[in-house]
């Protein structure tokens, strides 16, 4: 039997069809034209949120727009090319996003998360599994790069804790959990607080998450131990949400840990290992 959450906005269900039911044709087939466009231009794009979170896991919602990733470098192209297709076009966050609307109705051209942190690169079109979404032949975000994006939104309204558990049991086998490890980078605490919240969640599936990963992140727990506290009075609370954490640094005098950390990227080469307050015990951070 299917699951179904009764009357609830985020409706969740097992029946594909979940995702469509409440969207006019006309909106449907808009998104895949968006693709279509894409596609016939040659602006490389992977398919995200919903559509690639069900994939994955076999649950589908009702979804208001359709996520593309792409390259920064590519992220004006492809606006421009949903503009001559008679789409209104915004360039409404350089950190991140841009959007595309025909009508009511709208895109998302995704090039990085609202933080800074998770900038697709060309790791995500390597690993990017095909897939049909809209009658399209597309490829997916990686399931790595959409644990590692959907791991830093914690915001009030917004919590994409639950996608990451059902995320990891619904592709822990065949994750590349050394890359998942990498991609994390310093922010790897972010990654086992999914992880424990994981293992409570699913307690008869803990071995899902190998071992060794969980062994890693532990020793590199208690090295932070050993290492005591920072010297620099620094909230990194505004990395998982914009206004949780604002009046630790306008208020209570926290250095601002998101400034902090875009100065750390600046300093570190592409696909580098970086700087940073603690070390990891093997690659990646």
């Amino acid at each position: 039997m299917e699951y179904r959450h009764p009357n609830h906005p985020g409706e969740l269900s097992t029946d594909a069809k979940i995702a469509e039911v409440s969207r006019e044709p006309g909106e449907l087939n808009a998104r895949a034209d968006a693709i279509v466009a894409l596609t016939h231009l040659g602006i490389p794009f992977l398919v995200g949120g919903a559509y690639a979170f069900a994939v994955y896991t076999g649950i589908y919602r009702d979804t208001k727009d359709l996520d593309l990733f792409v390259r920064k470098g590519d992220a004006l192209s492809a606006l421009e090319v949903l503009r001559r297709e008679g789409w209104r076009t915004e360039r409404t966050d350089e950190v991140w996003i841009y959007k595309a609307f025909k009508g009511q109705w709208f895109v998302d051209v995704i090039f990085n998360s609202g933080n800074g942190v998770t900038a697709v690169d060309e790791e995500w079109f390597i690993h990017a599994p095909a897939a049909e979404v809209m009658g399209q032949p597309v490829r997916l975000v990686p399931p790595e790069e959409l644990i590692w994006s959907k791991g830093f939104v914690l915001e009030r309204e917004r919590y994409d804790g639950a996608d990451v558990l059902h995320l990891l049991r619904g592709t822990a086998p065949r994750l590349d959990w050394a890359r998942l490890i990498r991609r994390y980078h310093r922010h790897w605490e972010v990654l086992l607080s999914h992880l424990n919240l994981f293992r409570f969640a699913y307690p008869s599936e803990r071995s899902l998450v190998p071992s060794w990963v969980m062994l890693e992140l532990l020793s590199r727990t208690l090295d932070t131990l050993r290492q005591g506290d920072w010297k620099a009075r620094i909230c990194r609370g505004n990395l998982l949400s914009r206004v949780n954490y604002e009046l630790d640094i306008t208020r209570f005098g926290y250095l601002d840990g998101r400034r902090w950390d875009e100065a750390e990227r600046a300093k570190e080469a592409p696909h580098g290992e970086g700087t940073g307050l603690e070390a990891p015990r093997r690659g990646g951070r």
